[in-house]
């Protein structure tokens, strides 16, 4: 068995949990995924620096046995009131894969409306090339700046 294998297996069985109530322990979270089966990890997260460090930071991962019991964890905890919160729960691959997918579709957008992004012969959009990344961000700054001195602009001394 390889190691790619090993980790696609491991992200399988491990679960996102978010939106989490700040009152909620380790030991509450652990009692509530434990009836769907054999927790191997848990990871609850914490805010390491800052004003808020050692509170919690509102999600964790836990980690089951099989992908079985993280599917069957996710169908039975997703939307589920905790603390009067709706937990969201995902196959912690599922999350990376959301983020992902949702911040590409953020710079893919923002630099199309720029004009960075040229059709190919198929009239698909072609991934931007460095460069047109780079035009992008400095277009976008450029349209901050642009806000921020308008802003000062109409704010009465």
């Amino acid at each position: 068995m390889d190691s790619g294998s090993f980790v696609d297996e491991k992200c399988e069985s491990r679960l996102y949990i978010g939106n989490l109530d700040f009152r909620i322990t380790e030991a509450a979270l652990i009692k509530l995924f434990n009836p769907f089966g054999t927790i191997v990890s848990e990871d609850f997260i914490w805010h390491t620096r800052g004003p808020k460090r050692g509170e919690p930071r509102g999600f964790a991962f836990i980690q089951y046995s099989t992908k079985e019991e993280a599917e069957l964890a996710k169908e039975k905890m997703h939307g589920r009131l905790a603390c009067g919160r709706p937990l969201v729960v995902r196959l912690a691959s599922e999350k990376y894969l959301a983020e992902t997918q949702q911040k590409s579709s953020k710079v893919m957008g923002s630099a199309s409306r720029g004009g960075i992004l040229s059709s190919g012969s198929l009239g698909l959009e072609q991934s931007p090339s460095k460069s047109a990344k780079i035009a992008a961000i400095k277009s976008k700054l450029k349209d901050l700046e642009g806000e921020s001195s308008n802003a000062k602009k109409l704010k009465p001394s």
